[in-house]
Parts: structure tokens; sequence; C-alpha cells
């Protein structure tokens, strides 16, 4: 169910999509699946060797069907949510998606079948330290996008700023982000204010393990 990355780090292949379980002194989920991902992600924490209640921590990259679905069908859970500002009222049902952007749109058709978690939800801003882990706002895929970086675990969790194709890190493509020239300025900018990293875990995509800040850096050079 899950694959060991590194050290504390696991990843979860959610068929389409990824989610990954850490520990970095707090047990923490970062992303969360569909809504039809549960039992897998259940069945992943046990694997890693912990169970549900462990869970103290979900980080969320961004607000999007595939990233915040499963959280409301994991029954027993009690942690606290982290999402970017922007896309917090997208979560929590404050406010649908702007229908006059085609990626809030899809955003919006699928957001009436997304369960309401029941958890704290904090709001994350560029600069937040939480546990190990270096907040990133990086909007463009999606508003409130943030990439998380943990110095401790040599990982970075890229969320869909970026995803794995054909063995190399590409950019956000059109159709699925809000703003294509903020996704590019977004990488630019990570590749260039993040500490070196190991890991490269990404929401799509086979995430890397070995020279996961030198694959970021060469996609930023080619933007």
């Amino acid at each position: 169910m899950v694959t060991e990355l590194g050290d504390d780090v696991w990843w979860y292949d959610l068929r389409g999509v990824n989610a990954y379980l850490v520990d970095d002194g707090t047990v923490t989920l970062v992303d969360a699946g569909n809504p039809w991902d549960g039992r897998n992600l259940v069945l992943g924490v046990d694997q890693a060797g912990y169970s549900l209640q462990d869970v103290d921590r979900v980080l969320l990259t961004h607000f999007d069907f595939d990233h915040v679905g499963g959280l409301g069908r994991l029954q027993g859970l009690e942690a606290t949510v982290y999402v970017g500002a922007a896309d917090e009222p997208y979560l929590t049902g404050k406010e649908y998606p702007p229908l006059r952007n085609r990626k809030g749109a899809i955003q919006a058709v699928s957001s009436p079948f997304l369960r309401d978690p029941a958890l704290p939800v904090e709001t994350v801003a560029d600069g937040d330290e939480i546990g190990s882990f270096t907040a990133y706002h990086t909007p463009g895929h999606t508003p409130g996008h943030v990439a998380y970086v943990s110095e401790a675990l040599d990982a970075a969790f890229l969320g869909d700023l970026v995803r794995e194709s054909d063995g190399e890190l590409a950019a956000s493509p059109w159709l699925m982000s809000y703003d294509t020239d903020a996704v590019a300025e977004s990488v630019r900018d990570l590749a260039d204010r993040a500490p070196e990293f190991s890991i490269a875990a990404m929401g799509h995509g086979l995430p890397f393990r070995e020279h996961g800040g030198d694959r970021l850096a060469d996609l930023a050079a080619s933007l």
C-alpha cells in the first residue's frame, strides 16, 4: 500500500494521484487522495507501523477533489489540517471556486461530492513553519497552492505545482491551472528559495528519491 522513499517518508500510489505519510516527530499525512481512497490511506498508515490515531497533522498542498477527498472518509482521524489561505474557503465550504476560471469550474463541479472532514483547519502563509516543514506559497495551479519542504526529511512535497512526465519534472498544464504564468513564476521562485532536497514528492507521476532540488532547478531554467 505504501512505498518507503526515504527515512520516515512513505508514498501512497492512489490510482492516479499521490499522497504521502511522513514522521518528523509528528506523524503527518500530506494530501488525502480521492473520496474512495480512505480505506487505502488507513491501510497504508498501518503498513508504515502507525495507527490512524497517531496522525496528528494533515498538510494539504491545495484544494482539489483528488487531494482533499479522502479527508471526510477517515473515521477516527483527529488531526489539524493545514491549507493555503486562498484555498481555505473552498475546503471549508465558505465559498465555491469561481466558475469564470477553467480550473475553478472543474473544482466547483466536483465540490458537492466532497464530505466535510469536520476537522480543525489552519491557514498557511508563505514562510510559515509547521514542525520541520517550511511552507512556500506557490500559486498558479490553484490560488492557495503550497509546497512544503523539510530539511530534516530531505524532502519537498510539491503538490500539483509540477508533475513527473517521462522521468522529468513538468509544470502544471494549462487546463489544470488557474494561471500558467503564475505556475512558471512559482516554479522559479521555489527553485530559488528552497534549500537543497533529495526527495521530490509531487501529486502526479513517480516521485524522485534523489536529486529532487536539481530537477526542480532544471525545470525552472527551462521556463
